[in-house]
């Protein structure tokens, strides 16, 4: 079983079907278990933009105030889904959209209230997912979360991948972004990091900027909780992705 997280930087604008759907739809029909989550940053900037809304990065994670709240949910779990959706249905692919909050799959707290309704993990449930996937079906889960009081809120894609990820043991989680891999010296491009452990992985995390933290805190989550390996590597690029489907390519991050 492989979970895969589309990031938003490597969703493509193009009207045509995506060739990285492509490649993932025949994994899937040649009987590979994927569960996708996808991000949606780029997406959400535009839209912030064409409603004159403003936002801030603190840390790698949106500021979310309940103005922006609505243009993320309205974007992640409307337009960039249900793009993604249609696609793998036009491949032969029995997908379905879903939020992280949906069947019980996670709950959320608001932990940092200087950031607004972003949500951290408080619990992850497979049991959902499991049952979808032995139906034949394909989750594809927006990173939008529930609190136990019902109030719905944005979390980190990266996050919530590894938090699935590792709940339902699976083999690897592929987080695809918009960098080759993790950088020993972030951001010299030229310090790709090949293979890495959790432990170090810990420690050069504090050295990393912007939507890597996440990533590292993700990877070592992932791991952490039951998931085998975690690879990171530039989506972006049809050929990298191929790749990390047969383990390689990007960073892998081990036990």
């Amino acid at each position: 079983m492989i979970l895969f997280k589309y990031g938003g930087h490597a969703i493509s604008d193009d009207q045509g079907i995506d060739p990285v759907l492509s490649l993932l739809s025949k994994q899937i029909k040649a009987g590979k278990k994927i569960v996708i989550v996808h991000g949606g940053g780029p997406a959400i900037n535009k839209e912030l933009e064409i409603h004159g809304v403003k936002s801030e990065m603190i840390g790698g994670l949106r500021k979310t105030t309940p103005e922006v709240f609505a243009i993320v949910q309205r974007t992640l779990c409307g337009e960039v889904q249900r793009k993604l959706v249609n696609q793998l249905i036009a491949l032969g692919v029995n997908a379905v959209g879903l939020t992280a909050g949906d069947g019980d799959v996670t709950r959320a707290k608001i932990s940092k209230p200087e950031l607004g309704l972003v949500g951290e993990v408080v619990s992850v449930n497979p049991d959902y997912l499991i049952a979808q996937m032995d139906l034949g079906i394909t989750p594809v889960i927006s990173p939008v979360s529930i609190t136990t009081d019902g109030q719905a809120v944005n979390m980190n894609a990266d996050i919530i991948a590894g938090a699935i990820g590792g709940a339902l043991n699976v083999d690897s989680v592929l987080f695809s972004t918009d960098v080759s891999g993790i950088y020993r010296n972030w951001p010299d491009k030229d310090s790709l990091i090949q293979n890495i452990s959790i432990i170090e992985l810990s420690e050069i995390s504090k050295t990393l900027e912007g939507g890597m933290i996440p990533k590292a805190e993700s990877a070592i989550n992932a791991i952490k909780s039951g998931a085998k390996k975690v690879q990171i590597f530039d989506g972006r690029e049809v050929s990298s992705v191929e790749l990390a489907l047969h383990g390689e390519g990007g960073t892998l991050v081990s036990p």
